[in-house]
């Protein structure tokens, strides 16, 4: 544990492992939450875009995302809810970084992994190996 200012209003809190916030702060996240929650629970609502969950229950975006980064609320249920990709911030439903972005990582992965076996094989063809011939060696 070790003290920190609160992220959002500045106070000094004791930081733990589960909250990033005071506790003035953390109750009025939990009853954001719960507005959030109890919005998407109906089932006319499950189909809501993240402009409509804002304006129905006045919760501002980026504590949306918190709650949706948090595991807090699971897009699954939810098809019309996204968050931005942490790489080019196009909406994503699961992971941290979108098709594209996995693609060209997954692509510039195996290009230094090539790399890297190339200057193996480099290294390997010149290495020089000496013989001695045994009536030189010295005894």
């Amino acid at each position: 544990m070790k003290l920190e200012n609160c992220s959002r209003c500045g106070r000094v809190f004791v930081k733990t492992s589960i909250r990033d916030v005071c506790d003035v702060c953390y109750q009025e996240e939990e009853a954001a939450f719960e507005k959030v929650n109890n919005f998407l629970k109906k089932r006319e609502n499950r189909t809501a875009s993240m402009a409509q969950v804002i304006e129905a229950t006045g919760v501002e975006e980026e504590l949306i995302l918190k709650f949706i980064r948090k595991g807090r609320i699971r897009l699954i249920h939810f098809p019309n809810l996204s968050y931005p990709c942490e790489k080019c911030g196009a909406p994503i439903q699961k992971g941290k970084l979108c098709e594209k972005c996995q693609k060209e990582l997954r692509t510039e992965l195996e290009q230094f992994e090539q790399e890297q076996k190339r200057q193996k094989d480099l290294e390997e063809r010149t290495k020089t190996y000496y013989a001695i011939d045994e009536k030189y060696r010295k005894r």
